[in-house]
């Protein structure tokens, strides 16, 4: 059982960290918005399963703009396509978690390919099916309201997340790959867990920020260990197979297999690693002695040389 405080009242019947709403027959996932309550963890749980626990995909919240702009073609819901919810639903880590997740259970034990983009889920979904599915969404934003701190380093990882996504779809365009979307999509998620631990856990991460701000050699994987008691990257990978995510999605949250596989020559890998990397170094500016590794890898990647690779990542990350 995971060690978590919960408002206005622990749950009895899941020992997990939220408080559900009865589940509907004619929509099995998601609960009504107003009956959702938020999990505030203020203690590690037990192990990698208990933390997993914690999360359900359909009570995730999302970014205040996603919330309404849902809303907002709630209202012109017969003028609404995919490619259109797509193009904003997909800016969204969070959102997009939420509509996987949603598919993949809906489609649980069927044959056939599995939607790997938020136009492909939205397609195999139908757009009413989507707006039934998906009601008034609770806001990352009201969550943590009341902790400016907390909000602050939310923002930061969606920013880091952000520019990641941005440097990967700028390469795969550069190469002409036609999964593009996809690779996209890969970059936005690869930190969706931390984005979770601010929202759930904000003292936790405070910790770990604090820590490696005291220590700024402390790497995270180690500081994380200290304080959660497990790696993030271990949960995202757990939660990713308990919501039955894509399997390239999958495959991009294990960062050393990812890695082995880049240095392998695999171009869609190497391209979703490399835009990571790039926004994780710059997040600071553009001095960090690890960029100049970056810029080398990114010119041999897209077969430029190192100065047009640095002016390349510069006008990328100016748009």
């Amino acid at each position: 059982m995971g060690h978590c405080a919960i408002a206005p009242e622990a749950p009895s019947a899941r020992q997990a960290c939220f408080k559900s709403a009865p589940l509907t027959p004619d929509n099995p996932l998601m609960s009504p918005v107003a009956a959702r309550t938020r999990c505030a963890i203020t203690q590690p749980p037990l192990d990698l399963a208990a933390w997993a626990a914690c999360f359900d995909a359909p009570e995730l919240p999302v970014l205040a703009s996603t919330a309404s702009f849902i809303e907002d073609w709630r209202l012109t819901e017969d003028a609404a396509d995919a490619h259109g919810l797509a193009e904003t639903l997909a800016t969204d880590p969070l959102m997009m978690l939420k509509l996987l997740a949603h598919v993949a259970a809906l489609r649980r034990g069927r044959e056939g390919s599995e939607p790997e983009t938020a136009t492909e889920a939205l397609v195999m979904l139908g757009i009413t099916p989507f707006f039934r599915s998906f009601g008034p969404q609770p806001v990352a934003e009201d969550w943590l309201a009341d902790n400016a701190a907390a909000l602050a380093g939310f923002h930061q990882v969606l920013r880091r997340s952000h520019r990641a996504a941005n440097f990967a779809m700028a390469f795969a365009v550069h190469r002409m790959d036609h999964d593009a979307a996809v690779i996209h999509e890969a970059a936005l998620l690869h930190d969706f867990a931390e984005l979770l631990l601010w929202l759930h856990a904000p003292a936790l991460a405070l910790d770990i920020q604090q820590r490696q701000q005291q220590d700024p050699g402390l790497r995270s994987a180690v500081v994380q260990r200290q304080v959660l008691g497990i790696e993030l990257a271990e949960l995202q990978h757990a939660l990713m197979q308990r919501w039955r995510l894509p399997a390239l999605l999958v495959q991009i949250t294990d960062d050393q297999a990812m890695a082995r596989a880049a240095s392998g020559g695999q171009a869609q890998l190497r391209n979703v690693w490399l835009a990571i990397r790039v926004a994780r170094h710059s997040a600071q500016g553009w001095d960090n002695p690890a960029l100049p590794d970056d810029v080398h890898d990114v010119a041999d990647l897209l077969h430029l040389s190192p100065d047009a690779a640095q002016r390349l990542l510069l006008d990328i990350d100016a748009d």
